[in-house]
């Protein structure tokens, strides 16, 4: 009968044990950690954790030039014609106020807003935007609207960095842009200008990204380049160049993510995509964008 007794203690004890044991969860902080721990090599909607236990569903590109690469935002002008006003998240939903230099301030805050799924729809930002320490970043432009399923097929432009810039301003935009902040009157142009980054092109090409914009915004741009914090003539601070290196001070025409007030025009140039309008919607002509770039969304990944 002890020894019943002594047996059923032993097991008593043992499961208290395991009970106060830790579970191990599935909890990728990354893309690049799901595909290199667990061995994920498919495309998709995956579920990652921040550092601080926030659960969130994004896109992971395990495909293009080695794989591992999360989306972290994206960049939706929702009304072209709405300057600065509900759903330009990126800049100011205020009207380019001068009394509000940094307009909203995403890209050096911790706000999150939209989902995954919807990125080619709406403006979308997760906690890996400034949770994860990242080397490079990588840039798609999707056509407004298309289904996740469908977004790298449709993509018409699509590149990345390979020098492993982001080690040289935190891991990740949200610090690059503390350095570098994105808001009226944070410097002059040119001298103020923060890195540009040579790319490597997945799908598209460095010429063919040049004529996504108008004849002279080419006559001031170097294509090949992915420019952070570029400023204008007007002081006004853009957040990021499309796939080219400002030569002349008129970034607002190929630049996206202005945050706070434009004054020239204001707020005709302010908004997500600023003024890629300025000579008429998508002509491509002027200082016009084309209707291609104009109605696709900028997806920004970390890797």
């Amino acid at each position: 009968m002890a020894n019943w007794i002594l047996l059923l203690v032993a097991l008593a004890s043992l499961n208290l044990s395991l009970c106060k044991r830790e579970p191990e969860y599935f909890s990728p902080r990354s893309c690049k950690e799901l595909m290199e721990r667990y061995k994920t090599e498919e495309d998709g909607l995956y579920y990652l954790t921040s550092p601080t236990g926030v659960v969130y569903q994004t896109y992971c590109d395990m495909t293009t030039a080695g794989g591992g690469w999360t989306l972290v935002a994206s960049v939706h002008e929702n009304n072209l014609y709405g300057k600065c006003t509900t759903g330009d998240r990126w800049s100011s939903q205020q009207r380019g106020s001068p009394n509000v230099p940094d307009g909203d301030g995403s890209w050096s805050n911790t706000v999150t807003f939209g989902n995954a799924e919807a990125a080619t729809s709406d403006d979308f930002k997760n906690p890996g935007y400034y949770d994860i320490t990242a080397e490079n970043v990588a840039v798609w432009h999707v056509p407004n609207n298309e289904r996740v399923g469908r977004w790298k097929l449709t993509s018409f432009l699509r590149y990345h960095t390979e020098s492993k810039f982001l080690r040289s301003y935190g891991g990740n935009l949200y610090n690059l842009f503390k350095i570098f902040p994105v808001k009226y009157n944070a410097g002059s142009c040119p001298a103020n200008h923060g890195p540009s980054v040579p790319v490597v092109y997945d799908v598209g090409d460095a010429s063919f990204n040049h004529k996504l914009f108008g004849p002279h915004v080419r006559g001031e741009t170097e294509p090949g380049f992915i420019t952070f914090r570029a400023i204008n003539n007007e002081r006004a601070a853009m957040a990021i160049c499309l796939g080219v290196k400002p030569k002349g001070c008129n970034t607002e025409h190929s630049c996206i993510g202005g945050g706070g007030h434009f004054p020239e025009a204001s707020p005709r140039q302010c908004g997500d995509f600023a003024s890629f309008d300025w000579d008429g919607y998508g002509t491509n002509a002027g200082w016009s964008a084309s209707k291609q770039v104009t109605g696709a969304a900028v997806l920004l990944f970390y890797r």
